[in-house]
């Protein structure tokens, strides 16, 4: 439930709110959670999913959502999409003043045409310099990007091969991105038709959720699903893991912390969850 709502008057008190709530954390780990939501989410939609994400995940982080103007209705995909193309500058500012806060580290994950407006901001970025403080980035989680597959190769192009691989969260049945597909007249969609080998040589590292059972209709919210897990599967690909083991269960994914389970260049978490990255 939202237990209150104010509002910050510009760049400065948005930073010096954000630095009172890092001031909680223990220095060192004074970490940012920027989420972007995607497509056919309205506002309220948008924060009540990050928060169960947040709370599923027992994130010790400040979260920090962005949210961009959708209209709520599947019909309405147009506007949507030029609705998160016109908010890539907002969200540029807003990345540089979470990187201008006291935050140790700064992670970021966007759903469905929230990478599209991300991925975009940070194309904007890198054009002009970049961030001073690169050093505070964390994670970049792309979750079922609705991104036509050859703009995202060549925008990969722009970045580079990044130091820390984009984790990118796809599943080949994802329905809503089928709809994304023919909508953009039979262009493949990155979180539902990507050749998982082909984004690992980009710098990659790709989260195959194919064979999860989602728990919505469209098989479009299954990133979710994962911050169950976040902390163990975070351990598992910080540290690398040498033994491969192709038959552990979720059960057993929720119970331990992933150390004998991940095996890199081509990974198999659980029967059906798979974590394939470059070497």
């Amino acid at each position: 439930m939202t237990r209150q709502a104010s509002y910050l008057d510009g760049d400065k008190a948005f930073v010096q709110a954000l630095n009172a709530q890092l001031a909680s954390l223990p220095k060192g780990k004074r970490r940012v959670f920027l989420f972007v939501h995607g497509y056919n989410t309205m506002f309220a939609e948008g924060l009540y999913r990050f928060a169960q994400v947040v709370h599923d995940s027992k994130m010790p982080a400040v979260p920090v959502l962005f949210t961009w103007a959708s209209r709520g209705q599947l019909a309405q995909y147009v506007y949507d999409n030029n609705s998160a193309t016109a908010a890539r500058d907002d969200l540029e500012r807003t990345i540089r003043l979470v990187f201008a806060s006291n935050a140790d580290e700064v992670n970021l994950m966007a759903h469905s045409m929230g990478n599209w407006v991300t991925v975009e901001a940070l194309r904007q970025i890198k054009m002009t310099g970049g961030l001073p403080q690169t050093s505070k980035f964390g994670q970049l989680i792309l979750a079922a990007p609705d991104i036509d597959i050859d703009v995202f190769k060549a925008q990969m192009r722009r970045f580079g091969k990044p130091k820390k691989p984009f984790i990118i969260v796809l599943s080949k049945d994802d329905k809503a991105l089928g709809l994304s597909n023919f909508l953009a007249g039979g262009q493949a969609r990155l979180g539902a038709d990507a050749d998982a080998a082909e984004l690992t040589e980009l710098g990659a590292l790709v989260i195959d959720m194919t064979e999860v059972k989602a728990l919505d209709s469209s098989n479009h919210g299954k990133f979710a699903q994962l911050a169950v897990i976040a902390p163990q599967l975070q351990q598992a690909l910080e540290r690398g893991v040498t033994a491969q083991r192709s038959s552990v269960g979720a059960d057993e994914i929720a119970r331990n912390s992933l150390e004998a389970i991940v095996k890199l260049p081509i990974t198999v978490i659980s029967a059906p969850l798979r974590a394939i990255a470059g070497r």
